[in-house]
């Protein structure tokens, strides 16, 4: 069964061209799926039953496994199984009758609008370092991206001048933002010039070294002013969340917002719309705080 599972991470790859972080979550569901089929004997794609995979979620239950886990590792099983079946690698498809259990949606965490300009302003924008912390968290808080998507950003990608940046792998999108990031990137763009003039690199936010800035990197930095300001409880999503969240407290339009955050279904978007939270360029300077 583990080449079945490599036939199908390449197909992923090559093929689908999945992100790296879809790739790896695939890659752990199976190998998980692939470890308990084994115990019970089942070492092929070929004998999967009904059955079998019944016993695989109720293990994962068991294990004290979230809904939204489960039904993700359920995700992953029924893509490989239809993969193998449309190549011709087994008969049927065993996980076709299983169901994934509901999981409630709850509203996302967001940061109030003091709490985001706290964060915004921590760096220390005498220093180089500064300079660049503060351009990734206006960015951020003023165009809703992922941190994935912050972090691969090239210089292409910014229009200083028309105050828009575009983004996404599938599907292309383009993110206008306001005074504040477009001050901030043009700072750090200055620094970055200098600093890094010799240095060949088309991504936008570069470490120390001048190589690309990782997702473990931006993360450590963020935690670092979070704390600094007073907020324990961060994950990188929720500066997203926040612009999402205060970008229709402040009135903008639903199909907007579901555009800047690229969601292809708009109940994902509609998470946002809680008591809680109270043409696109003329959306966006009206209803974004830093615009």
């Amino acid at each position: 069964m583990r080449q079945e599972i490599e036939d199908f991470i390449g197909y992923l790859q090559e093929v689908k061209q999945a992100s790296k972080n879809t790739i790896s979550a695939y890659k752990n569901d199976l190998r998980k799926l692939e470890s308990f089929l084994c115990l019970q004997g089942i070492v092929s794609a070929s004998k999967i039953t009904e059955t079998s995979l019944n016993s695989y979620i109720l293990s994962l239950e068991r294990d004290g496994m979230s809904p939204a886990s489960v039904s993700r590792n359920i995700a992953s099983m029924k893509a490989f199984l239809l993969f193998l079946l449309k190549k011709g690698g087994i008969e049927g498809d065993p996980s076709e009758r299983i169901k994934a259990p509901k999981v409630i949606k709850k509203p996302p965490q967001v940061l109030d609008k003091k709490q985001i300009t706290k964060l915004i302003n921590q760096p220390d924008t005498n220093t180089d370092k500064g300079i660049r912390d503060k351009a990734m968290l206006e960015l951020l808080y003023a165009t809703g991206i992922k941190v994935s998507e912050l972090i691969n950003l090239k210089l292409l990608d910014i229009n200083l001048l028309g105050g828009f940046l575009t983004c996404g792998d599938k599907q292309e999108r383009s993110i206008p933002f306001g005074g504040p990031a477009k001050k901030a990137l043009k700072a750090y763009l200055d620094i970055r010039e200098s600093k890094f003039d010799k240095i060949n690199n088309e991504f936008l936010f570069l470490n120390s070294k001048g190589e690309q800035l990782s997702r473990q990197g931006f993360w450590k930095i963020l935690k670092g002013y979070a704390k600094d300001v007073g907020i324990c409880d961060i994950n990188p999503n929720m500066i997203r969340h926040s612009f999402a969240a205060h970008m229709i407290g402040n009135g903008a339009d639903i199909g907007i917002v579901q555009k800047f955050l690229g969601h292809t279904d708009i109940s994902t978007t509609q998470l946002y719309l809680t008591d809680n939270y109270a043409n696109s360029r003329e959306v966006y300077a009206n209803a974004h705080p830093r615009a």
